[in-house]
């Protein structure tokens, strides 16, 4: 309620200045009295409109420090101000001259006011002020921020506390009392002075050791004084006793109280009993300031009745006088003349007391008052006070360049000590500047900003204070205000180049210079001062100098690893917050030519059907170069000039200049090079292995039995599931082109005969009878494994089922006779009961015999000279393992098991096996003729390359090996290709090869890799697939070669 009355209050007040305005508009002419009512209103609206306020408060002299005096937020009502949104919280700033020692302190958030250490001491504060008035000390207290400032002059009335003990002017008082005074004469003694007042001022005097011969009285003058006198309560003689001594107390009123004493000296003189009489009590008189030394000021006159000595007057100065006025005015003892001992001060002392004495030696002084009323001349100059509100530094105000409009700066004061017109002071600037000074009381303005500051534009300001009073003639004064706009960073650092582009040679030397990168930056001082930074996104490649900007390599570049470098460089200036800009800094890596071509393998082994055509295409061969341009063009070429092969030089393809045959040469050995375009040109080389894959261009061929015209004797009491036979074939080809699978394909009428496919044994299947006797012809097939066609012989095995061959010519005629017509199931024999008939056939069995084993040695011997190569071929590309590609699109696994019966085996180790040929001596009753009986145990492991179709493509692929063609084509230069057919196809090779795209790369750099029992995934001891082991008794007709047994050891690695 209270705050609501207060605010119509100012409502009312601001309505009353509006009035008061249009009053003095509409009546121009008014009295005295009116006028001066609106000038004091007008001075209110002005006070009240500048946001300025006065308060008092009382405090006592003597505070210790930190005491609370009053609380500025609560005592103005500070509350009353409307809410508004302050750019900083409240804060109050008290506003003082430099170098003053304020005797309060407020603090800024809360405005409570509080004494310093300053010692507040009224005696000194009021110097010159007389007793009966009252003593102030005024601050101004400005209230920020600017939307609610206000400015407050606090007056702080000081109350006097009883500090200060009375004194007697001397500590010795000597009075001269004639000899005839009467009882209860009195005689005034010299007062005591306490500068403190009121009650704490002096109180009482007290007569000590007075012997009952003197006693005291105390009188208070019309000024207030307490004047002592000493009362005569004996009659004296001076003769008796002429000196007395005692002493004088005097005390104060005060709490704690306070005395002191002086030594009174009493003389007992001659009698004079008239007293000097003053013409004019009170005098008062107006003298100029200005008047000089020695102008005389008032002459006093007093009479005295007496006569001689008695009657001469001194006058004198009473002990209350100040000294001031004791220091500025002489008085003549003799004359009583009063002139001017120094130059007066209006200013500093306008009016003086002089309490003067004439004493004609008597005990009672006649005394008389004179007034000096010092007249005001105009002969001081204003005087400018500025009292700072924001921080200085060296006297010298530092503003921020983006302070807001109407920042308060400065108090300024100006005072005249002159009076009337000669005091009144105006103040303005000396020329246009964006500061203005805005009155808030009188003589005292308020110099705040008028535009916004720039410190591009303006650095600082020297502004001229002038202040003239109303004196005639007018005197003025200057002040200057250094105001230094401080920048601030309102300019962000600028790159004199939007991008930074450079080159570098590749295996540069680190601490190489780059380039220097630089900005600039309109501010000044720290916020002018760059520092360069490297980006987030830089590499550690590089290094950048923050003052120089200097882009320095720090380690080796490699143009195959980073061929560009895209980054960002920073520039921060050093200001509060700091500014910054970036700019793109491109770094360019040039080749150099530091490496060498590289094969994709260090070795290439490539494999291709021995009927690839002539300038077909074997593989091809890929080489990398990181470098660029004409240091990554490789070119290929064979060494040691290789003309049964060629290489293109830019794709990498090797094709033949040959016709292969892997019955004739296996593989081919040669070494490529490699050598780039660059300056001084690098090279490097490979191997290549281009190994011939078999193809199943040879039949089996039969050994055993040698021809059509052989047969072999079976007895008639064979059990069944004997073997009788064993036909024996072989094939020039290798691996599945060289496995034989054996069948009867005709012939066996009486189905008295079953062969193992495996092993090439005739089992006698049923016991013979008496109508099994005889000649029986069966026709064996014997094909091998070979993909995509098989290749086949047949062979005619002529088993003799008898007890003995007792006509073998018989026999030989009816084999002659079964390759011209069709044999019959069961040929018999006729029975030759007659010796004659016996001896025939005997006869006739023993030529045949004899002519047969000469043909069975001689056919034995020319097969065994022609297979002699191919068995060693053949052993040979067994221990070698090949790979052949199988085809991807027919993975069809051809299981060599048997088909009733499927037994796995888990892969073996290196077989070695022993092949023992030992010869049949002619007479070894259990064969007829000589023959040589080859036992092979053979303990093989199944080679998985059964599993699949073979085709005639050649290839560098193991199986499941990756599929890279697809990298190769989008990683190699050179083009896709696809080889047509160059081969007629009635030649022998007559497969016409198409160069697959997987074509492309090779699947081991060796043949060591690809065969050995190592990691290698590819190699066949690794191999997952199952293994299949036999063992075949192997009969073979052989040439002989010595009548003892010759065991031959033949090793073969698988």
């Amino acid at each position: 309620m209270k705050t609501q009355r207060q605010w119509v209050l100012i409502q009312i007040f601001q309505v009353l200045c509006g009035l008061t305005q249009r009053t003095i508009r509409s009546r121009p002419v008014m009295d005295l009295l009116s006028g001066t009512y609106i000038f004091a209103v007008l001075l209110a609206c002005v006070v009240f409109h500048s946001g300025a306020q006065e308060k008092n408060y009382t405090i006592r002299e003597e505070m210790p420090e930190n005491v609370l005096i009053g609380d500025l937020l609560k005592d103005l009502d500070l509350s009353l101000v409307p809410n508004k949104s302050l750019t900083s919280a409240m804060q109050f700033k008290l506003v003082y001259k430099t170098g003053d020692v304020p005797l309060i302190r407020i603090e800024e958030d809360t405005g409570e006011i509080f004494t310093t250490g300053a010692r507040i001491d009224r005696e000194k504060l009021c110097v010159g002020i007389p007793t009966d008035e009252q003593c102030f000390y005024e601050v101004e207290v400005a209230i920020l921020p600017d939307e609610i400032f206000r400015l407050v002059k606090i007056r702080f009335l000081i109350e006097d506390i009883n500090d200060n003990a009375p004194l007697f002017p001397t500590t010795v008082i000597n009075i001269s009392i004639p000899e005839n005074s009467a009882i209860n004469s009195k005689y005034t003694l010299p007062a005591a002075i306490d500068p403190d007042v009121g009650i704490n001022g002096v109180q009482n005097y007290e007569l000590i050791k007075g012997q009952n011969i003197f006693g005291l009285d105390v009188i208070e003058t019309p000024e207030g004084e307490k004047m002592p006198q000493l009362i005569v309560q004996k009659e004296l003689d001076r003769e008796e006793k002429d000196t007395y001594v005692m002493k004088v107390k005097v005390e104060d009123g005060g709490f704690p109280q306070r005395s002191s004493t002086a030594i009174l000296q009493v003389s007992v003189t001659d009698t004079n009993d008239n007293h000097p009489v003053f013409k004019e009590t009170e005098i008062e008189v107006s003298i100029p300031e200005n008047a000089p030394v020695g102008t005389s000021v008032t002459q006093l006159h007093a009479t005295d009745a007496d006569i001689g000595e008695n009657a001469r007057i001194h006058f004198s100065f009473s002990n209350l006088v100040s000294n001031i006025a004791k220091r500025l005015f002489h008085l003549n003892t003799t004359t009583g003349l009063i002139t001017i001992k120094e130059p007066l001060d209006r200013e500093e002392t306008p009016n003086h007391k002089l309490l003067v004495l004439a004493s004609d030696g008597g005990l009672v002084p006649a005394r008389a008052m004179v007034l000096v009323n010092v007249t005001d001349v105009n002969d001081n100059v204003p005087s400018i006070d500025i009292r700072y509100i924001v921080n200085t530094i060296n006297d010298t105000v530092v503003l921020s360049e983006n302070i807001p409009l109407n920042t308060k700066i400065a108090l300024i004061t100006v005072t005249d000590k002159d009076a009337d017109h000669n005091g009144r002071v105006t103040c303005f600037t000396d020329h246009e500047i964006p500061f203005r000074l805005r009155p808030v009381f009188s003589n005292q303005f308020l110099l705040e900003t008028a535009a916004y500051l720039d410190y591009e534009s303006t650095k600082e300001y020297a502004i001229k204070l002038l202040a003239a009073d109303a004196g005639k003639p007018p005197l003025n004064q200057s002040a200057m205000l250094f105001i230094k706009v401080k920048d601030e960073n309102d300019n962000a650092p600028v790159f004199t180049q939007s991008l930074v582009t450079v080159s570098i040679p590749e295996n540069n030397s680190p601490g190489i210079q780059l380039t220097k990168v630089s900005a600039t930056d309109a501010d000044t001082g720290p916020n002018a001062e760059i520092n360069y930074l490297l980006g987030p996104d830089a590499p550690p490649e590089f290094s950048l100098d923050r003052r120089t900007g200097m882009l320095t390599v720090v380690k080796k570049l490699d143009r195959e690893k980073e061929e560009k470098y895209f980054f960002t460089v920073l520039a921060k200036d050093n200001g509060v917050p700091p500014l910054t800009s970036n700019v793109t800094v491109f770094v360019s890596v040039i080749d150099q030519n530091d490496n060498t071509p590289t094969f994709t393998h260090n070795e290439y082994n490539f494999y291709v059907p021995e009927n690839l055509p002539k300038h077909g295409t074997v593989g091809l061969i890929t080489v990398t170069d990181p470098d660029y341009g004409e240091n990554s063009a490789v070119t290929l070429s064979i060494l040691d000039e290789n003309d049964g092969f060629t290489i293109d030089s830019q794709t990498g393809v090797i094709r033949p200049n040959i016709s292969f045959d892997r019955e004739k040469q296996e593989s081919y050995t040669f070494y490529v090079k490699a050598e780039d375009g660059g300056r001084v040109s690098r090279s490097s080389s490979a191997k290549v292995t281009i190994n011939v894959v078999d193809v199943n261009d040879n039949k089996p061929v039969f050994i055993v039995p040698p021809s059509n015209y052989s047969y072999e004797l079976v007895l008639p009491s064979t059990d069944p599931g004997t073997v009788v036979f064993q036909v024996i074939a072989v094939d020039n080809d290798t691996g599945m082109n060289a496995e034989v699978r054996y069948s009867i394909v005709g012939e066996n009428t009486r189905d008295l005969f079953e062969i193992n496919e495996t092993t090439g044994n005739i089992i006698m299947k049923e016991k013979c009878d008496v109508t099994d006797l005889g000649l029986h012809r069966v026709l064996v097939k014997a094909n091998d494994l070979g993909q995509p066609d098989s290749l086949f012989s047949v062979v005619t095995v002529n088993l003799f089922v008898n007890e003995s061959v007792t006509n073998a010519t018989l026999i030989n005629e009816l084999l002659h006779k079964s390759t011209e017509a069709p044999v019959t199931p069961n040929t018999e024999i006729a029975d030759a009961s007659s010796p004659t008939i016996d001896y025939v056939k005997i006869l006739v069995a023993v030529v045949a015999g004899t002519i047969t084993v000469v043909v069975v040695i001689f056919i034995t011997a020319v097969v065994r000279c022609r297979q002699a190569p191919h068995l060693k071929a053949a052993q040979k590309n067994k221990q070698n393992s090949e790979w052949a590609t199988p085809n991807p699109e027919n993975r069809q696994m051809i299981m060599m098991k048997k088909k009733k019966k499927k037994k796995k085996h888990p892969p073996k180790n290196l077989l070695l096996n022993f092949v023992t040929i030992e010869e049949t001596k002619a007479d070894d009753v259990d064969n007829d003729g000589n023959s040589i009986t080859l036992e092979l145990p053979i303990d093989l492991e199944e080679q998985t390359m059964g599993k699949y179709n073979w085709v005639t493509t050649p290839t560098t692929f193991k199986p499941d090996s990756p599929d890279l063609a697809r990298h190769y084509k989008s990683a190699s230069p050179q083009p896709a290709f696809q080889i047509q057919p160059e081969t007629p196809l009635n030649s022998k090779h007559h497969i016409i090869q198409e160069l697959p795209l997987d074509n492309t790369f090779v699947a081991c750099d060796s043949i060591s890799k690809c065969s050995s029992s190592s990691s290698d995934p590819y190699s066949v001891s690794d191999s997952g697939y199952p293994m299949t082991t036999f063992e075949a008794p192997v009969s073979v007709h052989a040439r002989p070669t010595d009548s003892r047994t010759s065991p031959i050891e033949i090793c073969s690695e698988i």
